[in-house]
């Protein structure tokens, strides 16, 4: 087997090193980043898991997220060890690796869900944090069962998306693409204190699909909220509430305006510039992020890989905030000990 050359940096297993390799070839991990094993091999205990679940079988209108991640790694050949944004190599303050994906029955939503719960709960017994490419939205809910698991508590969550997500059935079906927020609150896994859509838009089946998710607690940011009021404020808005509890961040890349993401299964005109989405998450920085996914991807409505570029620098950041929220805390720890 041919010895693959890979940026070391702390001690940690990095991606490829494209100096000596070309981004377009190889295995299409996430960001050409070590696979789970390559990093049990090189003895490097994985502290971030990019894990990918090819399911889409909770949509109510284009099909094709199964192949989401897939297309969001091949998108993420580009991607560089440094993050001049935040001033840091987030491959260097956390081991991250690719985890591959879950098989979960692209048949049964029942099964599959329980499936993806199940599987995030064993990826995230050594301490590791997930970030998570899909797929449709209804893994949201098997993976915010997981987190607020291991965190031992309801989480925050924010939730980015054209869409409200908390409706309570399809076709008289509770677990769709649609529905996972309402039964994250039925549930009581989420802190309905601090949980907040961001970047909502379009026509809704009725002033009730409003009045539902604000008696469950949820916060609105719109997209015009975002063009009139700016970034900045939008960031002290949504860190005011959130507070220090674990937050749980879930976007659908529908979030991004059609012109920045065409390549999803329900666009809405009116959405968030690419540009906007990656500062307000970088606003986001020192929060307990303790999980995070990407969303309905579906590449068969992509072109020049804008989706799957947009997708893969989203999930870029928010490894980002997850290492260097991993680094401060061990940095902290350390001063304690001394």
């Amino acid at each position: 087997m041919l010895e693959i050359p890979r940026v070391e940096d702390n001690g940690r297993l990095g991606p490829v090193n494209s100096a000596l390799v070309p981004r377009y070839g190889g295995a299409p991990t996430y960001a050409l980043l070590p696979r789970l094993d390559e990093a049990a091999a090189a003895g490097v205990a994985p502290e971030i898991k990019v894990v990918g679940v090819p399911f889409d079988a909770g949509v109510s209108y284009r099909p094709g997220a199964r192949f989401g991640s897939g297309h969001v790694r091949q998108s993420s050949r580009l991607l560089r060890p440094y993050n001049p944004a935040t001033d840091t190599s987030p491959f260097a303050q956390a081991q991250v690796v690719d985890a591959g994906d879950m098989a979960v029955n692209p048949f049964n939503i029942g099964e599959a869900i329980e499936a993806i719960q199940q599987d995030a709960m064993d990826l995230t017994e050594d301490g590791a944090s997930l970030m998570t490419i899909g797929g449709d939205h209804t893994i949201a809910l098997p993976l915010l069962r997981a987190a607020s698991a291991r965190a031992g508590e309801p989480v925050a969550l924010l939730h980015f998306d054209a869409h409200l997500d908390t409706w309570d059935t399809y076709f008289g079906a509770e677990y769709t693409h649609g529905t996972p927020f309402r039964r994250a609150v039925e549930e009581g896994i989420l802190d309905t204190e601090a949980i907040s859509h961001v970047g909502t838009r379009g026509p809704l089946y009725g002033k009730k699909d409003l009045d539902d998710d604000h008696r469950m607690g949820f916060g609105i940011v719109t997209s015009s909220d975002v063009f009139r009021k700016g970034v900045d404020e939008i960031v002290d808005q949504l860190r005011q509430r959130i507070g220090g509890r674990p937050l749980y961040i879930s976007v659908d890349i529908d979030v991004l305006d059609p012109a920045h993401a065409p390549g999803t299964g329900t666009p809405e005109a009116g959405g968030i510039t690419s540009r906007e989405l990656l500062e307000i998450l970088r606003g986001l920085r020192g929060l307990d992020i303790v999980g995070a996914d990407l969303v309905e991807v579906a590449p068969a409505y992509d072109h020049a890989e804008l989706t799957g570029v947009a997708a893969s620098h989203v999930a870029y950041d928010l490894i980002t905030l997850m290492a260097d929220r991993r680094a401060s805390r061990a940095a902290a720890g350390e001063e304690q000990g001394r």
